[in-house]
Parts: structure tokens; C-alpha cells; sequence
């Protein structure tokens, strides 16, 4: 299980968001790039990136900053936000962005995101977020009608090479991570899948790793970071193990 920092992107700064809130945004860092070599000096393997301006309204305002990040560190990078256009996938995969996070598009239209597997390859990351068991969508500001584990079943078949689950109720809250939904949803995908949302200490991280489960591939921590509350050198250095694989 890989220990995977979250860079939220709005406006070209860190910040994170609360269940999603746009009107509740907390910024830690002007920096990104530098923000993004720190991770990497505490032992992370793989950063995750979210453009929440392209999540929102669909503008890649934030893609030169992506392209800085990738030019600064030697990791494994995973972008998701706004992915809904051939010419997005070009721009971030010409960038050296090594997994693209899909989630509107791969339940508006998942015979796009099909061909795109087909067409680029193994690069997409299906990026499930729901909140009652609801997938949502556009920034999880609209509904889908759709459940999280019907959308997980469909996800190998349509050329995803890993899932991103996401409970939005967690997300931002230092709640605790929502560990069995996550794994019933790895389970009805049979895809290897990280965990967001909701991770507010070492103790939650070794929860996670104590699972063992084959399909925990990841969790991804954000807030806790930003706040200090978990050390990432110290629990990429406990619980981190690599994943191997092409996902």
C-alpha cells in the first residue's frame, strides 16, 4: 500500500476543500511545486493531483503548474479534474502526467473514456465519488442516479486500470477513512484501489495496512498533511510497501 499526498490545485495554490464545498476552501501553500518536492524528500513514490478549476467550470488554468510538478519530481503522478476532452487527455499525457483520473465523463459518457483506454492505453484511473452509497458528478455538485458498486463493476470492462474511491461524507473531515465501502467497492471491481477521504492520523494509515487486503493499492491523505497531523516521512517509513503491476 503506497502512501499517496494530495495536491488540490484552485486558482494555482494548495488548498483543500470541506465534503467538496467550494464556498469552503482552506489555503496551505502558494507553492505547489515546492510543495510537491517536499513529498518526495518524506518518500513518496506517488503524488495525487486534483484541478479543481477544471473540475468546476472546465478550464485547464492549472495545467502549467501540473507540467512544473512533473518537470520537479521523480514520482508517479495521478491527475483527475475536468478530463472531458481528447485534447485534455493530449495536453496532460504531452506533460508527462503518468495516470489521468476520469470520474464525470466515465458516467456521462463511458464509451468516450472506452475508446480513450483503447486508444492512449493503460493511463486511466476511474474516479468514483459518492456520498450515500451515489456516485456524483461535476465537481460532486449533481447526482447520478447511479450506485458506487454498479459504476465499480463496469470500471475493468471499459479498460480502467485502477479505481480512486472516494467518500465524499469523509473527504476534508479528518473523520476517519471510510475502509469497508472502499473495499466492497475494490471487491465488486477486482481492480486495485485507493482509498480518499477522511484519513486524519498515523493510527487511521495503519489501520489501513493492517488490512493486507490485494486490492488496498493506496490511500491518499491531503488535510492531515497540510495540518500536521500525520507525518508523511513517518508513514511512508511504517506502513508504505510498493504495489506492483501496471495500475
Amino acid at each position: 500500500m503506497l502512501v499517496i499526498p494530495a495536491i488540490d490545485l484552485l486558482g494555482g495554490r494548495c488548498v483543500r476543500l470541506h465534503q467538496g464545498d467550494y464556498a469552503q476552501v482552506e489555503t496551505y501553500a502558494n507553492d505547489p511545486v515546492e510543495t510537491a518536492r517536499a513529498f518526495v524528500r518524506a518518500g513518496a513514490q506517488r503524488i495525487h493531483i486534483v484541478d479543481l478549476d477544471a473540475a468546476k467550470n472546465g478550464l485547464g488554468v492549472n495545467r502549467a503548474i501540473i507540467g512544473q510538478v512533473r518537470r520537479a519530481v521523480d514520482a508517479v503522478l495521478e491527475v483527475g479534474g475536468g478530463i472531458r476532452t481528447d485534447r485534455d487527455v493530449e495536453e496532460l499525457l504531452a506533460q508527462g502526467v503518468d495516470r489521468l483520473v476520469v470520474g464525470t465523463l466515465l458516467v456521462r459518457q463511458p464509451e468516450l473514456f472506452e475508446s480513450w483506454a483503447q486508444r492512449f492505453g493503460a493511463h486511466f484511473i476511474a474516479g468514483i465519488d459518492a456520498l450515500d452509497g451515489e456516485v456524483k458528478v461535476s465537481g460532486w455538485e449533481q447526482g447520478s442516479s447511479l450506485s458506487d458498486l454498479e459504476l465499480a463493476r463496469r470500471c475493468r470492462d471499459l479498460g480502467a486500470v485502477s479505481l480512486i474511491y472516494t467518500n465524499i461524507a469523509r473527504d476534508g473531515t479528518l473523520g476517519g477513512p471510510d475502509v469497508e465501502r472502499t473495499l466492497a467497492v475494490a471487491e465488486a471491481a477486482g481492480l486495485p484501489v485507493i482509498l480518499s477521504g477522511g484519513v486524519a492520523s498515523l493510527d487511521d494509515v495503519a489501520r489501513l495496512a493492517a488490512q493486507n487486503h490485494p486490492l488496498l493499492a493506496g490511500v491518499i491523505t491531503g488535510k492531515a498533511l497540510y495540518r500536521g497531523k500525520l507525518d508523511l516521512a513517518e508513514a511512508v517509513a511504517r506502513h508504505q510497501k510498493s504495489y506492483g503491476g501496471v495500475w
